[in-house]
């Protein structure tokens, strides 16, 4: 399988062969599956791209401290954050599994934490315990890993995360971290919500979920990106509604009764966008009265452009499978691993959108 890393930031990372297909792994091409998009089944071809991310540095197999590997007879660990009610999530662990299973990988085990930190610590200490050779972690928070790492340290198992970070040491208490760029999407939302209100404006922003870095770094980037761009466009409202569709509905309620005159709503997940348009059907407003940027990319909120609740959405994509393995892979054969893989991510708006249907998930 050849593997390419397209550009961003850093430029081009070119990797090696390390099977006999050829595969491009990234997120800026969705189009992989083809069957039922809501879940990606169905790929016509898919071409995803990452880079090295800025400020990180690189780890292999022999710093590390491990033993060489075929992930096709090793034990594997997939421990998942939340409840597969969210289309990410959904569509995250579809990707780790789909991939094992082309890959051949046969002993993989898949936990839930059902948004419970608690329980997420301890579903990756119990695989540890029972002899997992590779971690791959969505991690619900970024701190409190301390017990994780210290077992898997003592094996020399290496853990790698998607989608968010956690704060650790690098190479020593985890190998990689796979994801977006979440100041970036923050700053690629302000753009679109300025866009959206001419540049004037009252903004509140449906937080996601407090403790980890998705939430803080989405924040600050369509922050400073609004502050730089839109100064005129003034931030009356924030409150979690931690990344829930029930949570954000509730939140846009309070907010549509306390301030009624609010011009756009910044949503850091679909799943929140989704539930502020319920909120405003539920006020009697009309599509398009208050401009909805949101983050994700799911079907139901792209649909939600065709039909006019929402202005924009800045896509992050969770099928994760292809370059989740194909890294471990490469780590397992001595070949160097970069501390940070940022994927590249497409934007849905009113030009996009109806062609974007048949590749969201």
């Amino acid at each position: 399988m050849t593997v390419m890393f397209g550009r961003r930031r850093r430029g081009v990372a070119a990797l090696a062969t390390l099977g006999a297909f050829t595969l491009l792994v990234g997120a800026c091409g969705k189009a992989e599956e083809t069957g039922n998009p809501s879940t990606g089944d169905n790929a016509a071809a898919a071409q995803q791209t990452a880079s090295a991310g800025p400020g990180g540095g690189t780890c292999t197999l022999q710093q590390y401290g491990g033993q060489k590997l075929d992930l096709r007879t090793a034990k594997v660990g997939f421990s998942q954050s939340e409840k597969e009610a969210n289309p990410f999530r959904t569509a995250e662990t579809k990707s780790i599994q789909d991939e094992a299973a082309k890959l051949g990988i046969t002993n993989l085990t898949v936990t839930n934490a059902d948004s419970k930190f608690n329980k997420q610590i301890a579903d990756v200490e119990q695989m540890i315990d029972q002899g997992v050779q590779l971690l791959v972690v969505a991690p619900l928070n970024s701190d409190g890993w301390d017990p994780v790492f210290q077992k898997a340290a003592a094996k020399k198992i290496p853990i790698v995360t998607i989608d968010r970070k956690i704060n650790a040491k690098h190479c020593a208490d985890f190998l990689t971290f796979i994801g977006s760029d979440f100041y970036e999407q923050g700053r690629r939302a302000a753009k679109q919500m300025a866009k959206a209100l001419d540049n004037k404006g009252t903004v509140a922003i449906l937080l996601g979920a407090p403790g980890n870095n998705v939430t803080t770094q989405r924040t600050a980037g369509f922050k400073d990106e609004i502050a730089k761009l839109a100064p005129n466009i003034k931030i009356d409202f924030e409150q979690t509604g931690n990344f829930s569709r029930e949570e954000g509905q509730k939140v846009a309620e309070q907010l549509l009764q306390s301030k009624p005159g609010i011009s756009g709503v910044y949503a850091e997940n679909d799943e929140m966008a989704l539930g502020a348009v319920t909120a405003l059907r539920g006020a009697g407003r009309k599509a398009g009265d208050v401009k909805i940027v949101s983050i994700d990319g799911t079907r139901s909120a792209v649909q939600g452009i065709v039909d006019g609740w929402i202005y924009a959405v800045v896509e992050s994509n969770p099928r994760f499978g292809p370059l989740a393995f194909q890294t471990a892979t490469k780590f397992f054969a001595g070949e160097t691993v970069n501390e940070n893989i940022i994927i590249s991510d497409r934007e849905y708006d009113q030009a996009t959108a109806k062609d974007g249907l048949a590749v969201a998930y």
